[in-house]
């Protein structure tokens, strides 16, 4: 499996800090994804649905801590490139963003 697109939708509200629609193998569409900074720095939360007990479900996620990691680099890396194109300072460690 290959993530074959990765668009990326920059916004500033609050933690949310960008939309992502990927896609696999040129022949899937998840879209939805959210560049989240947290606590611990960014990461990619994935799409979810409200219940109606007030709490959230993923929609679609990986079924392995690899496969997270994977996505969550490549997303991150093209995130990054988004925000120089744009002019807009890496909030990245160096390391993460030379990522290919």
């Amino acid at each position: 499996m290959e993530i074959t697109e990765v668009r990326v939708i920059p916004v500033n509200e609050d933690k949310l800090r960008a939309y992502v629609t990927i896609t696999l193998d040129d022949c899937f569409v998840i879209r939805d994804l959210k560049v989240i900074h947290g606590n611990s720095g960014l990461f990619i939360a994935m799409p979810s649905k409200k219940r109606r007990d007030g709490t959230y479900r993923d929609v679609a996620h990986p079924l392995n801590r690899e496969t997270r990691e994977w996505m969550e680099q490549i997303i991150l890396a093209e995130y990054d490139r988004e925000l120089r194109q744009r002019g807009v300072p890496s909030p990245m460690p160096k390391a993460a963003s030379d990522v290919e």
